[in-house]
């Protein structure tokens, strides 16, 4: 990386990367390794049961992947029994599970037998050969080569596009993804490095960031944490903050900490000196804004006595 490459200004078109980037990986690595969601896909440096969770997780959230990934593998625990098993019989447990597409199955079974005919059983190493399999793509043959072998590039998901934009201001590009995110990656340290990057995505860095709570490692180098601005290629363009939902959310929760609790149209008169119960802003815009911090864990509303009563949640 050139001196000309790093620590440019947030808000110009040129990523903010740090020119000595050791201490950013080595404070996101040992942040995966004191925790991080303990899959047990992430256990395993077996090719097989690594292809099968990168597969079912496609179109799956991972927490409901878990059961039906430990399923599978109790049914066909190796390659070599799912390619001799009735390929309709592995169709019918992909929609017995819910998994998404079922042509995502018909292409897990033909890749299984690739690897039995086409390679004596033993799984190809490279991203490059993994791409020879049925069905899998450039991303998955490179998730495989790093959690299985440790000799991927960087994963580039929309997890890892998120962080990049926010902390370091990485334009939304696909070849500026690519490439800062293989710059970050330390060498020959793909399988850790790329966990936790989506675990950073997935954990700390999520739509609704949660960096403060999460303890998130990059936080002394994030453009978006030291300017407020969280918005990313996933994420919608933050309208102007004056008279916002989100200002109007702010004035919600500081209302609420003075007061134990309050009455919908009490809290309504203190957070806007144009509410009106019956108006534009009245009883309906207060109700789904709390409906929305409700939804967020962040306030209580309940029915007594006739009244709408909200309150902090405890």
């Amino acid at each position: 990386m050139t001196d000309a490459d790093a620590d440019v200004d947030p808000g110009t078109d040129e990523p903010s990367v740090p020119e000595d980037c050791e201490p950013v990986r080595e404070s996101l690595i040992a942040w995966y390794e004191a925790d991080h969601r303990p899959y047990p896909w992430r256990e395993t440096d077996d090719a097989y049961e690594i292809l099968v969770s990168e597969v079912m997780s496609q179109q799956t959230q991972l927490d409901r992947v878990v059961d039906a990934w430990e399923d599978f593998l109790e049914h066909w625990p190796t390659t070599a029994e799912l390619a001799a098993a009735d390929r309709a019989d592995v169709v019918g447990f992909w929609t017995d599970h819910s998994l998404g597409y079922n042509n995502r199955a018909k292409y897990l079974h033909e890749a299984a037998g690739q690897v039995e005919t086409e390679y004596d059983g033993e799984f190809p190493t490279t991203p490059e050969e993994l791409q020879e399999l049925m069905g899998v793509g450039p991303y998955t043959a490179n998730a495989v080569a790093s959690f299985a072998f440790n000799n991927g590039n960087a994963v580039v998901d929309t997890n890892v596009k998120r962080v990049l934009y926010r902390a370091f201001d990485v334009p939304d590009d696909e070849s500026a993804f690519e490439e800062w995110a293989n710059e970050l990656m330390p060498e020959g340290r793909s399988r850790v490095w790329n966990n936790a990057v989506m675990e950073l995505g997935g954990v700390a860095c999520r739509q609704t960031p949660r960096c403060d709570e999460v303890g998130c490692p990059w936080r002394e180098w994030c453009s978006a944490y030291e300017t407020g601005d969280f918005t990313a290629p996933d994420v919608p363009t933050q309208p102007s903050f004056e008279g916002s939902r989100r200002q109007f959310r702010g004035r919600v929760i500081g209302t609420l900490r003075e007061y134990d609790e309050l009455e919908l149209d009490t809290l309504g008169h203190r957070i806007r000196v144009d509410y009106a119960p019956d108006g534009e802003y009245g009883r309906e815009w207060l109700a789904g804004l709390l409906s929305d911090l409700a939804d967020d864990g962040l306030v209580e509303v309940e029915k007594r006595d006739g009244k709408t009563i909200a309150r902090l949640e405890r």
